[in-house]
């Protein structure tokens, strides 16, 4: 049998002690839970033992389904996503949550409340900080559900100013990016959503070179 894990050790080990729990009082073998959420089975194996990659919000749905968890693993999954972050990374997500208004100058890329999958497929795919498939749908599926907060009543005013470089590098070919912008063109009509481009004819300014993000937060502070 083996070793269970210290659900106080972390949340991915506690979400793994209740995915267990639950597959256990169920009946179910890993290899029958995996079938039922379309993984194998040494993908159970990881989640329990909090090993490998953490689930997709879409693997923590299909768990919670099966399992009949009554939304348990769905809740626990935002903890346990962004526990994979540096804490300074932890900190500004929660920060981001809280946010009245997000204000950005992005020097690089589209910024990720604004990113379509395929073009955030493309750049999560370069270089090698993620070493597996699995992390790289984890990463994938924590982005995209950061996008829900631009839908939901408590959405917070966006204001992006994007240099004119951000629409110049072609990011995952031609059709992904031509996809990309047109998501920027709705994106700027939605009335809290502001997109702005600072053109190469502007010639230098203060942030030349980086990019930089303000939160204006319900207590009236600005974080930056």
């Amino acid at each position: 049998m083996a070793k269970a894990i210290d659900p106080q050790q972390s949340m991915a080990a506690l979400f793994g002690s209740r995915v267990r729990r639950l597959r256990t009082a169920a009946g179910l073998t890993q290899a029958e839970l995996g079938s039922m959420t379309h993984v194998v089975s040494t993908r159970i194996t990881q989640i329990e033992r909090a090993s490998g990659a953490r689930p997709t919000q879409e693997l923590a749905q299909a768990l919670d389904t099966a399992l009949v968890a009554d939304d348990l693993l769905v809740d626990l999954w935002p903890y346990v996503y962004r526990e994979a972050f540096p804490d300074w990374a932890q900190a500004f997500m929660t920060l981001s949550a809280r946010a009245r208004a997000i204000r950005q100058y992005v020097a690089h890329v589209v910024p990720g409340l604004l990113q379509t999958e395929p073009y955030a497929r493309a750049l999560l795919s370069v270089g090698r900080t993620l070493k597996s498939k699995e992390q790289l749908e984890e990463r994938l599926s924590a982005r995209m559900v950061r996008q829900d907060r631009l839908r939901g009543t408590d959405r917070p005013e966006l204001w992006v100013i994007l240099d004119e470089a951000v629409l110049r590098r072609p990011v995952g070919g031609p059709d992904v990016m031509r996809d990309q912008l047109a998501h920027l063109l709705a994106a700027a009509e939605e009335p809290h959503i502001t997109v702005q481009v600072l053109p190469f004819a502007h010639g230098e300014h203060d942030a030349l070179g980086g990019s930089l993000t303000v939160l204006d937060l319900p207590d009236g502070t600005e974080v930056g």
